[in-house]
């Protein structure tokens, strides 16, 4: 039988009846909560309570921020712009990258390869080479991320922080060490080493970001719908422009066609 150009191992229809990961859909409704679903699409199996607990955390710790990152300015400025919902959300999530929620992914990538290593070392290649460790400073926290404590502090008492999580925790500690400046390790870098505490491939991890901040830029999106008038996000060019061109000029005449 030739290779199907498709395929998938997440849901199907059998005999008409929805699937997912060999469940009854129906037997899923009013069964699991929103956070075991959402397990079972990623992973493959049912979380047990100390999975689902984590990553509720984590999901909870990602949902809001405030409404200066750039997911949150432009999923606002396009619905001002006359857009719908799922537009809005649409651009904000465009906009994550890895200065803003990209970085996790990274910063499991970055654990997951070298969590095996002496922290020291791998923090001096990485400063020598000049390339910068995903998963830590943060614009606004300079002691700590209080999510990234909270997180920790989760793991601890539920039983996933191991050899990723204190690697991580080491990692902050030689970066101040060698630098002889603090970066703290932010909330990517608490969310990477925990999920990668629970067996998580690095290629998911802008997924988590996305997934617990969605409710956040909906709820904004939805403020700028009934709060505001449309257009309302435009600049005002007198107070908020520093314009940097030339100043009002002639068209030379050879270019002059009419």
């Amino acid at each position: 039988m030739d290779k199907k150009k498709w395929r998938t191992a997440i849901s199907w229809h059998f005999d008409k009846e929805a699937y997912v990961r060999g469940y009854k859909l129906k037997d899923l409704v009013g069964n699991l909560s929103f956070t075991e679903a959402i397990y079972l699409v990623l992973k493959g199996e049912l979380p047990s309570e100390k999975e689902k607990n984590m990553l509720d955390a984590i999901f909870v710790a990602t949902v809001e921020h405030s409404i200066a990152p750039p997911s949150v300015i432009a999923a606002r400025a396009v619905a001002s712009g006359g857009n719908s919902l799922h537009v809005g959300v649409g651009a904000g999530i465009l906009a994550f990258g890895e200065a803003h929620g990209g970085a996790l992914e990274g910063a499991m990538r970055f654990i997951q390869e070298n969590a095996g290593k002496d922290p020291s070392q791998v923090v001096q290649q990485y400063i020598e080479n000049g390339k910068r460790i995903p998963g830590y400073g943060h614009r606004y926290y300079k002691e700590y991320d209080p999510r990234s404590k909270r997180i920790m502090e989760i793991a601890k008492e539920i039983g996933f922080f191991g050899k990723y999580c204190q690697f991580a925790v080491d990692v902050e500690k030689e970066i101040e060490s060698i630098k002889g400046k603090k970066l703290v390790m932010n909330v990517d870098g608490a969310i990477a080493a925990v999920v990668s505490e629970m067996g998580f491939d690095w290629r998911l991890g802008k997924g988590f970001f996305i997934i617990g901040r969605i409710p956040g830029l909906v709820a904004h999106v939805y403020e700028e719908l009934v709060m505001e008038k449309p257009f309302s996000k435009r600049l005002d060019e007198e107070k908020e422009v520093e314009y940097l061109g030339e100043k009002p000029r002639e068209l030379p005449e050879k270019y002059k066609r009419n």
